[in-house]
């Protein structure tokens, strides 16, 4: 009997230290997968600060109205560090980027037309990207034009590795939408835009632009951080933020922090927390 309680004993000992190895490998794993997805986390906003895009706008073949939407689709893929709009700015057709490209710190650069009703641009335009190109400062190029002349440049960026979209209206050609990694239409911006207005309108807002609000600039960095399962880290979107408005600060809105300042607005974004490793993540999503 002593032998038989004794196996017994012994086999309660093995099924305890069983379980209990089961239950440390098991909290090794999630520790890993947190560990992992924290530094996932970490890598995606670390890779959003670190991409340098230059975006170069052919001011003759785009709308200045559509700026800070394409600023938003170019911001998705890195930061937006080189930014020049070509033209000729002494003629009538450029007057509309002249308050917009201040605004959003663009540099206008002046090419005269040699030859009436011929853009003179591309050319400029192609130079100043190749000297980008070699120079090494960037990672990634975004072409704002929807004349197939820069194929070429499209092209022969890719083929140096390097990143290149491409945003332009639905005539463009094919070869050059083929030629980038990625080309967005205006139009779909142009329908964005029209939505936004909408809600506005619904909402009963004013005309006027309300300084005070900070719901557009959100949704705009919502839009360049979210990822496919539609949701964004909010560490995420504060970078974003800082590409859109340098001077942005939750304190101009009464708040210490950009995530009381989020829950402010409940009614336009659905806030999820996760606890990981006694911190507490957040993240975003836009409201349908």
């Amino acid at each position: 009997m002593k032998i038989v309680h004794k196996y017994i004993s012994n086999s309660i000992i093995l099924i305890i230290l069983g379980l209990i190895g089961a239950f440390i490998r098991k909290r090794r794993y999630i520790n890993r997968a947190n560990v992992y997805n924290a530094i996932m986390a970490d890598e995606q906003l670390k890779s959003l600060s670190r991409n340098k895009i230059a975006m170069l706008i052919d001011g003759d073949n785009a709308q200045a109205t559509l700026l800070p939407q394409m600023l938003v689709e170019s911001g998705r893929h890195g930061q937006v560090t080189v930014r020049r709009i070509y033209g000729d700015w002494t003629t009538n057709s450029m007057n509309s980027w002249k308050e917009v490209l201040n605004f959003h710190a663009f540099q206008p650069i002046q090419q005269f037309r040699y030859t009436i009703g011929k853009n003179a641009t591309d050319s400029a335009m192609i130079i100043d990207a190749m000297d980008i190109l070699h120079s090494g400062v960037v990672d990634g190029f975004c072409l704002v034009s929807s004349d197939s002349d820069y194929t070429r440049l499209a092209t022969r960026i890719r083929e140096t590795g390097i990143f290149v979209m491409g945003i332009g209206e639905k005539k463009t050609p094919k070869p050059f939408v083929n030629a980038c990694d990625v080309f967005v239409y205006t139009e779909n911006l142009v329908t964005v835009k029209r939505t936004e207005v909408q809600q506005k309108s619904q909402k009963g807002g004013s005309k006027k632009k309300d300084e005070s609000d900070p719901t557009p600039l959100l949704t705009q960095a919502f839009e360049m951080a979210v990822q496919q399962d539609g949701w964004a880290s909010l560490a995420s979107m504060g970078n974003a933020l800082y590409q859109l408005d340098p001077a942005f600060d939750p304190r101009s809105y009464g708040h210490k922090q950009l995530s009381k300042m989020i829950m402010k607005f409940k009614d336009r974004f659905d806030i999820r927390t996760q606890e990981k490793d006694g911190s507490t993540l957040f993240s975003v999503k836009l409201k349908e």
